[in-house]
């Protein structure tokens, strides 16, 4: 065989050898690339789970002094508050709360830390208005309000007497509804709570008096 025969046979053995060589090392690059893309799927992954099944433990909005209902200071100012609501019981949810009367501050009715909280100048249990207890959607507080069911009895407590309420609507709204509070022509309760993601939405449950 002629010398650049050989030549060239010897550069296509080389070539060919090279070829080899090379093939693992981009077989390990589309390896490295896929085993990435697993392990940033598998963190969104846990994320979301974590979202869905521990919210609690999620960054969440301290509403605070600022709650989004904005009340006239002069409508509770003569108020008599002999019967305001000291206690809420809701058994099917297992929420029994301390409720505390929510003064208003800047225009805005005040939000308790660790207590349900009554909006003065709504109704009294027993007569013809509405009724606002709220609270921050935290364990033990009302972070069970998001289970209870239409038809769901709860029990609100004055200084003197009981008060037992069937839930007949449940909704969410916007923060700038205020509609939800107004007063009422029949006697109404009204609990409403944060939800949604990241709470920008109000959770509104609604009861009516029940024998």
């Amino acid at each position: 065989m002629p010398d650049w025969d050989l030549c060239s046979s010897k550069r296509m053995v080389k070539r060919s050898s090279n070829a080899r060589k090379k093939k693992p090392s981009q077989k390990k690059k589309v390896e490295n690339h896929t085993l990435r893309n697993k392990l940033i799927g598998l963190a969104f992954l846990c994320l979301a789970l974590a979202i869905l099944f521990f919210p609690q433990f999620m960054p969440q909005k301290i509403i605070g002094n600022k709650n989004p209902i904005q009340i006239n200071s002069a409508l509770y100012s003569s108020k008599d508050t002999t019967n305001n609501p000291v206690r809420i019981l809701i058994p099917k949810s297992d929420i029994d709360l301390k409720v505390v009367d929510a003064q208003v501050i800047d225009g805005y009715w005040e939000l308790s830390e660790n207590s349900a909280s009554y909006g003065l100048g709504s109704g009294h249990p027993g007569e013809k208005n509405n009724t606002v207890i709220f609270a921050h959607a935290r364990e033990g507080l009302f972070y069970n309000l998001k289970n209870v069911k239409e038809g769901d009895v709860v029990y609100v407590f004055t200084k003197n007497k009981w008060y037992r309420y069937k839930i007949n609507k449940i909704d969410a709204v916007y923060p700038n509804q205020i509609e939800v509070i107004k007063p009422t022509k029949n006697e109404t309760l009204t609990l409403y709570t944060c939800t949604s993601f990241y709470d920008e939405k109000r959770l509104i449950v609604t009861a009516i008096p029940q024998s």
